[in-house]
């Protein structure tokens, strides 16, 4: 089964921006879906962005005009820029993956903003 694995969070200022990368072991082209989603400290997970294979996105309302997701099949990775970060969007962040025979979720990322 595949794996995916998340990188690029860390700690910035409110107003910063950050790249978070998922890596997934076998091939994107496989997933129908992929997407990016956030848990908070005693909060419930919430979707923050997904995008399908044929390249249609969906924001959640809280980060639309702020982030983008993104795709590349060919390096088999997805991609979320986030920019005009706010201390509200401190979260861990995951990657997960839908194909007809299974949802995949990464391990998460933890991003942080705050001065």
């Amino acid at each position: 089964q595949e794996q995916l694995v998340e990188s690029g969070g860390g700690s910035v200022q409110p107003g910063g921006s950050l790249r978070l990368s998922c890596a997934v072991s076998g091939s994107t082209s496989n997933f129908y879906t992929m997407g990016w989603y956030r848990q908070a400290p005693g909060q419930e997970r919430e979707m923050v962005a997904l995008i399908l294979r044929g390249g249609y996105t969906n924001y959640a309302d809280f980060v639309k005009g702020r982030f983008t997701i993104s795709r590349d099949d060919a390096k088999n990775t997805l991609y979320l820029q986030m920019n005009s970060l706010k201390p509200e969007d401190t979260a861990v962040y995951y990657c997960t993956a839908l194909r007809i025979t299974a949802t995949l979720w990464g391990q998460g990322t933890q991003v942080t903003v705050s001065s």
